[in-house]
């Protein structure tokens, strides 16, 4: 974006960071980072059954990324200013991404999270610019991070 935020965008992005601190979604970002490892439907069910706290707190997050990134789609938010201070939301985007396809056609929409992967697809583009390698890296810990899970789980 070549222009400046304006008061309104901060205003905004201020908002969202602020929803973010509630604590059932506190709760619902740290289940996340700690046990959702799925790269099939079959596996988000078996990690987040519908209907269960898990199933909730799944829920929670991407519904919560979705919308923040539906606002930032439609130009509500200031990407540069959005980017620099929302990582997270690219985070949920890369766990989510192996079961984007599969959810779409379970759901038979092909909006489901649609704008968290418009928003992650610019992202990525946008932090290899700046910082190379960050994302490889960031992938390289998920993956880890997925293994110890597993071992803890097992």
């Amino acid at each position: 974006m070549a222009t400046n935020p304006t008061h309104e965008q901060g205003e905004l992005q201020l908002k969202i960071f602020d929803l973010r601190r509630e604590p059932r979604l506190r709760q619902a970002r740290d289940w996340f980072t700690k046990n959702y490892f799925a790269n099939t439907m079959e596996e988000a069910m078996r990690v987040a059954p519908m209907g269960s706290e898990a199933g909730t707190f799944f829920m929670m997050v991407v519904s919560y990324w979705e919308q923040a990134c539906s606002y930032l789609n439609h130009g509500l938010l200031h990407e540069e200013l959005f980017f620099e201070n929302n990582g997270e939301f690219f985070w949920v985007y890369e766990r989510v991404k192996p079961t984007l396809e599969e959810g779409r056609r379970m759901f038979m929409s092909p909006l489901f999270l649609s704008n968290l992967e418009k928003a992650g697809i610019r992202y990525e583009a946008w932090i290899e610019k700046r910082a190379p390698g960050h994302v490889a890296a960031m992938r390289q810990m998920m993956k880890q991070m997925a293994s110890q899970a597993s071992k803890a789980a097992a």
